[in-house]
């Protein structure tokens, strides 16, 4: 129906029923000063003039510059079928599956989605997602403390610095304590982690590769951390998970990922997912949906929401969460991109990012004032050291059509110089050739 405004007399009907006299009255608690000055509306457009004006807005967005920036969120191919199948009526416009027998082939397709996340992570359960990386991320840390009942956190300054924000955030009110552990130059500090946990520690948080692109491998960390008794908790690159050693490999009870590398646009910051999984022991302090698959009395197959402790359902003030929000379609995206690619395809995205970055390290390492700074494995990222400072050569470079990554002096104090460089499949060498002649002529 169009929206049609209340007449007069249906204002007083209303205004009479809650027993108050005049709009004036109704706000009456609100003091002058809290109310709006002005409503300093501009006049209506009509639907031509309103189009017209967002088709000017939206061209000036650049969609044509190189980009060598990642920081926890990466420029990857999307194969064809992955919009034509997400796009669908059936799945694009699917409401939540409250009702399983309304609900069956939204619900095989997230259960298929954590089938196909706990394989790639190495972990026994997930659920059907939630925001993103970051809340996925707070959601673990919470898991731990209720599983632990206590109440020490200790975090690797090499963590994504946007996560760390979120997580100070989230928790300002939630009296942790939050013990962060320096890098090393842009390496995890291992041994410093190992040393700050103690018998009243919750849970570590480490990330695998690091922001800095690092690869580390933390089985003797999580072990040392499992006889403290304390949880292990890994941020991880799914992408990257098909050459590198899991988290389940290495021992971690609780597994999370930004899935936006799984099939989804950059956009402009979203709509992305938080991929969350866990060992079979901390299923029960796991927030959002889980899908589980079962029979019916004819022993047909068939799927069910299971273990919600969800606030919208039976926990109320006791859930596990209340801003578990799932991101069902963005899960299906990043299930058809799984299974569009395939074991080989994902490797195959995942080999050809590293070169990438291999080669544009080596590229951009040869010119006279550009350092490593970090030594050591690293992934489809690493961070450079340059003789100026890193926000000046990306305005630079930025205006002639090169974004050459990301400056991490934004984050991290003393590193006014640092360049973090990201590369994909999608990063031909030709692009890095001219990356590292723009550098060189920035540098001069």
């Amino acid at each position: 129906m169009p929206y049609v405004p209340h007449t007069p007399d249906e204002v007083r009907e209303m205004l009479a029923t809650i027993g108050v006299g005049s709009i004036e009255d109704l706000f009456a608690e609100i003091t002058e000063e809290m109310r709006p000055q002005s409503f300093d509306v501009p006049e209506g457009l009509s639907e031509m003039e309103v189009l017209s004006k967002l088709e000017g807005m939206a061209a000036k967005n650049a969609t044509d510059r190189s980009s060598f920036l990642g920081a926890g969120f990466y420029d990857h191919y999307i194969p064809a079928a992955v919009d034509a199948l997400t796009m669908r009526g059936e799945f694009y416009t699917a409401y939540t599956p409250y009702q399983p027998e309304a609900s069956q082939g939204t619900l095989q397709a997230i259960f298929e989605y954590q089938t196909a996340v706990t394989r790639l992570l190495d972990m026994d359960c997930s659920n059907a997602s939630v925001y993103d990386g970051g809340t996925a991320l707070y959601e673990a840390l919470m898991m731990a403390v209720r599983q632990t009942k206590r109440r020490k956190v200790v975090v690797s300054e090499a963590l994504n610095p946007i996560y760390r924000v979120m997580l100070d955030s989230y928790t300002s009110n939630l009296h942790l304590e939050f013990v962060t552990v320096p890098h090393k130059k842009g390496k995890t500090d291992i041994e410093g982690i190992k040393a700050a946990i103690d018998d009243k520690t919750a849970a570590l948080i480490v990330q695998n590769p690091n922001f800095f692109g690092s690869i580390n491998d933390f089985t003797e960390l999580f072990t040392a951390a499992r006889e403290k008794k304390a949880l292990s908790i890994m941020s991880c690159y799914p992408v990257l998970q098909t050459l590198l050693k899991t988290p389940g490999q290495m021992g971690a009870d609780i597994a999370v990922a930004e899935g936006q590398s799984l099939g989804l646009p950059l956009s402009f910051g979203g709509p992305y997912l938080g991929i969350m999984t866990c060992t079979k022991k901390m299923v029960r302090q796991m927030p959002g949906r889980i899908v589980g698959r079962t029979e019916d009395t004819e022993g047909r197959t068939g799927y069910v929401l299971t273990l919600q402790a969800r606030e919208q359902h039976i926990r109320r003030q006791k859930a596990t969460s209340n801003i578990c929000s799932n991101q069902s379609l963005c899960a299906l995206r990043a299930l058809v991109h799984i299974c569009s690619l395939g074991e080989m395809g994902l490797k195959r995205a995942a080999r050809l990012s590293i070169e990438r970055a291999h080669l544009c390290a080596e590229k951009l390492t040869a010119i006279d004032g550009v350092e490593m700074l970090t030594n050591g494995p690293f992934g489809n990222e690493f961070a450079v050291a340059l003789p100026k400072n890193a926000y000046e050569v990306i305005t630079k470079l930025t205006e002639r059509g090169y974004v050459p990554g990301f400056p991490l002096g934004r984050y991290y104090e003393g590193l006014e110089n640092g360049l973090l460089v990201a590369c994909t499949e999608k990063t031909s060498e030709e692009q890095i050739g001219i990356l590292a002649e723009m550098m060189k002529g920035a540098l001069r």
